[in-house]
């Protein structure tokens, strides 16, 4: 199967990527021998009758499409086969608003029922491991997330974590690639590196060898960006275009998103809409 690439990590976001670095994926071979990777016709794939969530808003998967119109669909879908068709694990909102964009194929994951069972189990059984490094359990979290169609307190519950405890490690997966590759070969812990989550790619990579090379503990990091914060508290943040990162997230959550500055926004036209952002985030 290939590999699946997350999007860019520089824009500070506090919402975990759910997409799946085959490079931490300790399920990656697994997964490989039981799953098929192919663009399928939207004709042949069917919802999952028992899915809980059995209302869309429009506004919303119209607002996915026009993503979808323009970049095409970033991350499969998972189905399992039955009955000579394909039915939806994961990825209905991405379904729905593949053909009202107007494609006639969707990339799609094929598992086997048992298949998809045994992968569960294992990544499950993978992410409960004390010897895992923080990017390798946010990668089982983040699998569990967009391919077996998980909440984060899902999630929890199955690990036996807290659902905090989760949503932070999963955090990390925003760090940029090479960040994370650093943090994986010199063992920094995720406390170390929490921090760094939300600040600017080029402060990270200027602050990350000092972490590095004089051992710096999770208290030093928080005290180095807090005092960096205060000394360019009185310059005015500079807009910067996220184009890229707002369609990700319109199409990761489903609701048009817009990152002004600091500050992500995004737009729900109702109140039921709200609360059903609010349970995905939290």
């Amino acid at each position: 199967m290939t590999a699946l690439k997350g999007l860019g990590r520089g824009f500070e976001s506090l919402i975990p990527t759910d997409l799946v670095d085959e490079e931490f994926d300790l399920t990656a071979k697994e997964d490989k021998k039981d799953s098929e990777l192919k663009q399928l016709k939207l004709t042949d794939i069917i919802r999952d009758e028992n899915q809980p969530r059995r209302e869309f808003s429009e506004e919303a998967i119209s607002a996915l499409a026009a993503s979808i119109k323009e970049h095409g669909v970033l991350q499969p879908i998972v189905v399992t086969k039955e009955d000579g068709k394909y039915k939806i694990v994961a990825g209905e909102r991405r379904w729905r608003a593949a053909k009202k964009a107007g494609l006639e194929k969707i990339p799609a994951i094929i598992r086997t029922l048992d298949s998809q069972n045994r992968l569960e189990i294992s990544i499950i059984e993978n992410a409960q491991r004390e010897d895992l490094n923080a990017i390798e359990l946010a990668t089982a979290y983040a699998k569990l997330k967009s391919q077996f169609n998980m909440s984060t307190k899902d999630i929890a519950t199955k690990v036996g974590k807290s659902e905090s405890s989760v949503i932070g490690t999963m955090r990390l997966l925003n760090l940029p690639d090479e960040v994370k590759k650093i943090m994986v070969k010199e063992k920094l812990t995720e406390g170390v590196m929490r921090p760094l989550v939300s600040q600017d790619e080029t402060l990270i990579k200027k602050v990350l060898p000092k972490i590095v090379e004089e051992g710096w503990t999770a208290r030093k990091v928080e005290r180095y960006f807090q005092d960096n914060k205060k000394k360019s508290s009185s310059t005015l943040v500079k807009q910067r275009n996220y184009h890229k990162e707002e369609d990700a997230l319109t199409e990761k959550y489903g609701f048009p998103t817009k990152i002004t500055g600091r500050s992500l926004t995004f737009k729900c036209g109702t109140d039921q809409e709200l609360k059903d952002l609010l349970k995905s985030l939290l």
